[in-house]
């Protein structure tokens, strides 16, 4: 076992958000009360999962829509993150292109057994994957479009259509999104283990057969990531998704 869960995990989990939710605030960066609230929603959500896991799992129609609200969460939450206007809803274009396939080629190729227990994990490891990629992505690339609007004018004044202009400027700082994903892989083993090589040796999974699981998860997270950032670019140099609506 990981970790004991009783009172004192309580008390210790408590204390940990107490401090992340202080040095926030001191630290004057903005964040203190969505940290505090992530951190109860959290608490709320995963106790909720907990509970119903068993029998959504258990059935086709409960487990496609559990997919369904992952995916619909996802979108909310890339949207609101990437802009504040209606083009919000743009999100779950790249999140979807770049969760689809993916999980179409892992089911049909038998690589992931169609059955929820190890349906509803990959697909959320994946669509997280793909909705932190969307946010860093469309983010960096408006952030920088509206600090070097003057450069996708002049690029119009050269010429350029509208799109390549705005994608001349915005692909650098988009691609930047990626490196999360390419530091956890590059140090993987050296400076972590992640969860899912931890929680197979948890299970009884052999080191070589957990390492294997983690590999997978990793590479499959990159592919996810790289399409999302290069869709969700698409549409911001396409005008799909701004923040001037």
């Amino acid at each position: 076992m990981l970790l004991r869960v009783d009172i004192t995990f309580g008390v210790v989990l408590g204390l940990l958000l107490i401090v992340a939710v202080a040095v926030a605030a001191l630290a004057h960066l903005g964040r203190a009360r969505e940290i505090a609230v992530a951190g109860v929603r959290a608490a709320l959500q995963l106790g909720a999962v907990s509970f119903v896991i068993g029998w959504v799992i258990g059935s086709v129609p409960p487990l496609l829509g559990f997919v369904a609200l992952m995916f619909a969460v996802a979108v909310r939450t890339a949207g609101r993150r990437v802009t504040a206007n209606g083009t919000w809803w743009w999100t779950a274009v790249p999140i979807a292109v770049a969760v689809g396939p993916v999980m179409a080629l892992l089911l049909l190729t038998g690589v992931v057994p169609a059955k929820g227990i190890a349906l509803i994990p990959v697909t959320g490891i994946l669509i997280g994957g793909a909705l932190t990629a969307t946010v860093l992505g469309g983010r960096r690339a408006l952030d920088e479009l509206h600090a070097r609007r003057g450069e996708v004018e002049a690029g119009l004044a050269l010429g350029l259509p509208d799109r390549d202009a705005r994608m001349e400027v915005a692909r650098p700082a988009a691609a930047d999104a990626l490196l999360p994903g390419l530091d956890q892989t590059r140090t993987v083993g050296l400076v972590t283990l992640p969860g899912a090589f931890v929680g197979m040796l948890l299970g009884g999974a052999s080191p070589v057969l957990a390492g294997a699981v983690q590999l997978f998860v990793l590479v499959a997270l990159m592919a996810v990531q790289a399409v999302a950032v290069s869709v969700v670019l698409e549409l911001v140099a396409r005008g799909r998704i701004d923040r001037d609506g």
